[in-house]
């Protein structure tokens, strides 16, 4: 909860406002904001960001940085958001070894669908393009997949009866999800599927109880699509074919325990983590979010994160260029005029965060030259 701090007492509050008026905190987190190492001059050299520049230099602390594992199962920005709820396995209690494991999302994607979950443990399944590469076999990202409902069901009805000959229940979601359950799969890591994109996966494939099972199944539901009439059509149009099948976010069904949180625009594959927020909203603006006055919010930002798995670093440029004016700087402007106290910023690339928070008492440091340099690798502490 975010009470008044110091330094923001009485004397600098609006002679027109009531001093005990709420205060209002945002966490911003902002996945791929830190470019990589090796083109971070010269893309920060292309970008023109006062007002993000000024939220960052007049940081009321000095940033912290943090360093994460290049071959965790979930990214750095994933990891943060799971950790910020009551989530099994990334709650204040977790340990390094529980964090070893994807987000146990599945259960809590499932009611934010719609669906029913009254037991059992769940997994999360989206249809996938591997690619194959010379001695390896890769994830590409599963945005680019762009099934329609009719396609989705198509296949899913397809694989449907590989499953239950298998003895497991698939369940539906959308068109890029859907829900298998394995209860004696409880113990099975897996990974996200952005955390493996781009890779090998045979780094990142499930091990543990269950494995097997999951790869011969994983096999079967690939072999029948291969020559997919589907298939065959997106071919010929020049679209990805959907080979495979992605496996993560396993969950043991039991009830959400609402935070105190109010969340906005969580990212893909994460919108069940309003299940554990007191409220939730998707595909809001932030005019829209600085006019609630959230107590304690948290906006995502995720308009990087596709740019940066697929390496168009043009488009990351030109997406992060319009986040400068479209939040940025409204971000600013109301801190500037007391409608938002005080926000926290959250930046990651695939190893990295980077934290810092910002006043409305720390943005009178008017000596401080605003700076894009925090966002620089030789700048970490």
């Amino acid at each position: 909860m975010c009470g008044i701090r110091a330094g923001e007492g009485k004397s600098t509050q609006d002679p027109g406002m009531p001093y005990n008026r709420a205060m209002s905190h945002l966490d911003i987190l902002l996945p791929f904001g830190l470019p990589p190492p090796e083109l971070a001059r010269d893309l920060l050299r292309d970008l023109k960001l006062p007002a993000l520049a000024t939220l960052m230099t007049r940081a009321k602390t000095a940033p912290r940085r943090q360093l994460f594992d290049d071959f965790a199962r979930t990214l750095p920005h994933e990891m943060w958001l799971a950790s910020q709820f009551s989530l099994p396995g990334f709650g204040p209690a977790a340990t390094a070894a529980d964090r070893q494991n994807s987000p146990a999302l599945a259960c809590a994607a499932m009611r934010a669908m719609g669906l029913g979950v009254a037991e059992g443990a769940w997994f999360m399944l989206h249809p996938a393009h591997i690619h194959i590469a010379r001695d390896h076999l890769v994830l590409t990202d599963i945005r680019q997949i762009g099934l329609s409902d009719a396609e989705s069901r198509e296949l899913f009805d397809a694989a449907l009866p590989l499953f239950a000959e298998a003895g497991r229940e698939l369940v539906y979601g959308d068109a890029g999800t859907w829900f298998l359950r394995a209860d004696d799969w409880q113990g099975l890591l897996s990974s996200t599927p952005d955390a493996t994109c781009g890779h090998n996966i045979d780094i990142w494939m499930p091990k543990g109880s269950g494995d097997q099972a999951w790869r011969k199944l994983q096999n079967e539901v690939q072999m029948l699509w291969f020559a997919h009439p589907l298939n065959e059509g997106r071919e010929m149009q020049g679209r990805q074919t959907v080979n495979s099948l992605w496996l993560w976010g396993g969950a043991v069904a039991q009830p959400p325990a609402p935070g105190q949180r109010e969340v906005f625009n969580l990212p893909d594959g994460f919108a069940g983590l309003g299940q554990y927020a007191k409220a939730a909203h998707a595909g809001v603006g932030v005019s829209e979010v600085i006019a609630a006055r959230p107590e304690h919010g948290l906006l995502t930002l995720s308009q990087l994160i596709q740019p940066a798995l697929t390496g168009e670093w043009s488009d990351w440029l030109q997406q992060l260029q319009t986040l400068e004016s479209t939040c940025f700087a409204p971000l600013l402007q109301a801190m500037q005029q007391r409608r938002l106290d005080s926000l926290s910023l959250v930046v990651t690339d695939s190893g990295h965060t980077l934290e810092m928070s910002t006043t409305r008492l720390s943005l009178k440091k008017f000596w401080l030259k605003p700076t894009l340099t925090g966002l620089l690798p030789s700048h970490s502490p």
